[in-house]
């Protein structure tokens, strides 16, 4: 299997950063490519390299990119750049950056998972690439409300001493403490993804630890109290107006609950919802893996 990795130049203002991008797969022969978003937004693109198998099944290339300030497309002076650099009109400028470099802006797939979902959702429904052919939004969510909605119910059905030692953290600002951390993982076990994690998750996760500057930025410290610069954003208003074939998933037990997915499967007038057995990463979880190949492999080739 023919794999390509790179780095593209990304000019913002009078500024030149750098995007690391992966293909797998040959671009020459003709096929659209599905371009791969991946979460976060601060959690690097290895955790979902995996989605490697749909070129085996479809025999079309996969390109996946670490976004601007993550892993491999950090920057020195990351952590210094003000919280109004980071916006979702950067990240859009970085994907069509991305495309058009690699000659692919005229017909492409695209398949955001949790945050990458919403940035999806968000630059299809604003940008409305002529080039992009089908949409996949795993996991994500129309609006950051939604998606407060949705954890908090989650988080109300936690064990009581799960519960109570979360909220307490959280309102004392000590969610760097161990006791919190344990708290978490307990939550991530029964709505991200099991343990013991995969080592492709555990390498995304690590790169966001080692560099927490977009996440924390972006979101804050919190998966259930955003105070970070997206707390506001929506694209609940817009996405009507999403006109390429959209496929939508979700987990039964996914920290994105059907709150979160059901205005999409709603509002996008093309539209199909699959939901699958288990968490957050049906791409990583065994008893969902195969299938999720296979419906996304059935959407990006039907007729």
């Amino acid at each position: 299997m023919t794999e390509v990795t790179g780095k593209v130049d990304f000019k913002v203002g009078g500024d030149t950063y750098q995007t690391w991008y992966k293909i797998v797969g040959d671009l020459t022969l003709g096929s659209h490519p599905l371009v791969v978003l991946h979460g976060g937004p601060g959690i690097s693109h290895e955790y979902m390299t995996p989605l490697a198998e749909i070129r085996n099944k479809c025999n079309i290339p996969v390109i996946f990119y670490d976004q601007i300030g993550i892993g491999k497309s950090v920057f020195e002076g990351v952590t210094e750049k003000p919280k109004e650099f980071w916006t979702l009109d950067l990240f859009m400028d970085e994907l069509d950056n991305l495309i058009a470099h690699l000659g692919v802006q005229n017909g492409f797939d695209l398949l955001g998972h949790s945050w990458g979902a919403m940035l999806g959702a968000h630059y299809a429904s604003h940008r409305h690439p002529v080039g992009l052919k089908h949409l996949i939004l795993s996991s994500g969510a129309p609006s950051m409300a939604l998606w407060e909605e949705s954890t908090a119910q989650l988080l109300k059905v936690l064990p009581a001493d799960v519960r109570e030692a979360i909220e307490r953290h959280e309102r004392e600002g000590t969610t760097d403490s161990p006791e919190y951390q344990q708290m978490m993982g307990i939550f991530y076990e029964k709505h991200v993804c099991k343990t013991p994690w995969p080592k492709v998750m555990e390498t995304s996760f690590a790169a966001m630890m080692q560099n927490p500057t977009v996440y924390h930025t972006m979101i804050g410290p919190s998966e259930f109290t955003i105070t970070g610069t997206l707390k506001s954003w929506s694209c609940l208003d817009q996405i009507h107006t999403i006109t390429t074939p959209t496929l939508l998933t979700n987990g039964v037990s996914d920290e994105a609950q059907d709150v979160c997915v059901s205005p999409f499967f709603h509002r996008i007038p093309h539209v199909k919802w699959v939901q699958f057995s288990q968490r957050h990463m049906p791409f990583l979880e065994e008893e969902d893996q195969a299938r999720y190949f296979q419906v996304v492999a059935d959407f990006l080739t039907y007729p």
